[in-house]
């Protein structure tokens, strides 16, 4: 993490950088022809600086069709802050915390995380109820195929619709699925009021993607994308303090054998 962290920073020194991530932060997932306009720099040194924030895990790359879309990652930057943000008198981190919430307020929630374990292992803590339960709280059934539908057990509720699907299947790569559907049994279940239902109700429903990439040293990165997600939606207040506590519980579990907060 120290590298991670280092490489953050010296990417962040760099105005022109700290310009291109304002720039995603307006309008999350852009092409290097759309970051470029309006810009005083060329096409080659946009492109440079976007391969130094992605070497640091700043921004996360995918491509769509013919064009690679960028989009922000806010893991880095909480890594910072939790490491550093006690250290100091909190007026004389308050760029960082500024920066790191500017990150965090995307539509798409991303995060990356480091993970001693192996991608074939990883993959069955995703899937696997065994693990899920342990870490998560929550039980998956499917086919797990693409566009088999997908079935959540959550505190003795089960949740099923259509619309809940797994979206793509990778093995040991990528696993993408739409999120569940926000019953009352659910809502009641988890100590969520109608009135906070209804609004979750009222969103679109997202999805979430797990990206895994082996690392080196027996270490596998682990992107997490939560998208489609409503723009200052309830929802994505919510996952944003939901997620980076459920991967630190994921990571605990592969790396120790035990989970560091309750799961669920």
């Amino acid at each position: 993490m120290d590298q991670v962290s280092d490489d953050a920073f010296k990417a962040l020194a760099d105005a022109s950088r700290r310009l291109l991530l304002d720039r995603l932060n307006e309008r999350n997932g852009q092409s290097l022809r759309e970051l470029c306009a309006g810009l005083d720099m060329s096409r080659q040194a946009v492109s440079k600086h976007l391969a130094v924030l992605e070497a640091a895990g700043l921004i996360r790359v995918s491509r769509h069709g013919r064009e690679k879309l960028h989009y922000l990652d806010a893991g880095p930057i909480t890594a910072i802050a939790d490491r550093w943000i006690n250290r100091y008198h909190r007026d004389r981190a308050r760029a960082l915390a500024d920066l790191r919430t500017a990150l965090e307020s995307t539509v798409d929630f991303v995060y990356t995380t480091y993970i001693r374990t192996t991608p074939e292992q990883l993959w069955d803590a995703l899937r696997e109820p065994a693990f899920t339960a342990a870490y998560w709280g929550v039980e998956f059934r499917s086919d797990w195929a693409a566009d088999a539908p997908m079935s959540w057990s959550e505190r003795g509720t089960e949740t099923s619709h259509p619309d809940q699907r797994v979206l793509v299947y990778e093995p040991y790569r990528r696993l993408s699925y739409t999120w569940h559907t926000f019953t009352p049994e659910w809502a009641a279940a988890n100590g969520i009021d109608e009135p906070t239902r209804d609004r979750l109700a009222a969103e679109p429903r997202s999805a979430v993607t797990f990206e895994l990439e082996p690392a080196g040293d027996g270490v596998v990165k682990l992107t997490v994308v939560h998208g489609d997600l409503e723009p200052g939606g309830l929802l994505r207040s919510m996952i944003s303090e939901g997620w980076p506590r459920l991967l630190s519980d994921l990571k605990s579990l592969l790396e120790t054998g035990q989970v560091l907060a309750t799961a669920g």
